[in-house]
């Protein structure tokens, strides 16, 4: 006695239709078809000038409620200088001379100040991180004196290196050291062990590991360091122009001060703010130019 055939055996009737999944269908597939392109290229573009919209229409608004506040009388000229007040500010330091003579210096400080300490704090972070006697030696130490606010060196370094430029100096090159050595020093220990094991399945071995693993693998957290020690160097420079400066920003801040011109104090505020939006400007360019791999998180 046969049994029925089963199920799985019986042949599809002739002329049925099958059901087959299009690639449309298929999960994890993603319709490259000319319509979807086109689409896609409109939402790109709405999201890159709804950005840039956002960049510039929030401090323009605040410009703009700076000028209310005047205007209906919420503060007065003496305490907060109109847009226009700054603006005019700014025509007369261009005018005699004074702007074009400060920036180059503040800039020439806040740079050596960088190299200086960036460089040193580069050598540290890798050497503590590639080897044990390094982060021995130096960690322990350079853990604890980052957490002394680099105000507080400022007598220090007037006590050793006098009110001249090499006080300022010291205290720029001690703010971009920390940011530097720690985000190397810990962008070099995270690299990945399996990543240094399959390197010395392949043959490699010593500095061939260094320069072609853990370098560019810490090549993120690295310059993620160095647009911190930018900002600091920044920030050193602000203060370190405060004390006895004969040329810079802080010189024609500390000058408008003794004068009792706020509009000129508020002008060199906000150099020292534009001075940070194009650095920061220009380590974005470079993290892009240098980490085109890197992918760029988000919530759409």
């Amino acid at each position: 006695m046969t049994g029925a055939p089963s199920v799985t055996d019986t042949a599809p009737a002739p002329g049925a239709r099958t059901a087959t999944k299009t690639p449309r269908d298929a999960a994890g597939l993603i319709d490259l078809s000319p319509r979807n392109r086109g689409r896609e290229s409109v939402r790109k573009r709405v999201r890159f000038w709804s950005g840039w919209t956002l960049r510039v229409g929030v401090p323009v608004a605040l410009i703009a409620l700076w000028q209310l506040a005047l205007t209906w009388g919420w503060t007065t000229e003496d305490v907060l200088p109109s847009p226009k007040t700054i603006v005019e500010a700014y025509q007369y330091l261009w005018n005699n001379g004074s702007l074009q003579a400060a920036v180059p210096v503040s800039l020439r400080r806040a740079g050596e100040g960088l190299v200086l300490g960036g460089s040193a704090g580069l050598v540290l972070g890798i050497f503590a991180g590639l080897w044990k006697i390094g982060e021995e030696i130096f960690d322990a130490t350079l853990q604890m004196l980052r957490t002394v606010p680099f105000i507080a060196l400022v007598p220090l370094f007037v006590t050793w290196f006098g009110i001249d430029e090499p006080s300022k100096l010291a205290l720029i090159t001690a703010a971009a050291l920390f940011p530097l050595y720690l985000n190397t020093f810990h962008a070099v220990k995270g690299v990945d062990q399996k990543l240094i094991e399959a390197g010395r399945t392949f043959g490699l071995s010593g500095f061939r590991i260094a320069r072609r693993i853990i370098f560019p693998t810490a090549l993120p957290g690295i310059l993620t360091g160095l647009r911190f020690a930018c900002s600091f160097s920044l920030l050193s420079l602000v203060l370190a122009e405060q004390v006895n400066s004969t040329a810079g920003i802080g010189y024609l801040i500390i000058n408008a001060q003794n004068n009792q011109r706020p509009d000129i104090v508020i002008a060199g505020i906000w150099i020292y703010a534009v001075l940070g939006i194009l650095i920061d400007f220009v380590m974005r360019g470079v993290e892009r130019l240098v980490l085109p791999w890197r992918a760029r998180v988000g919530i759409n």
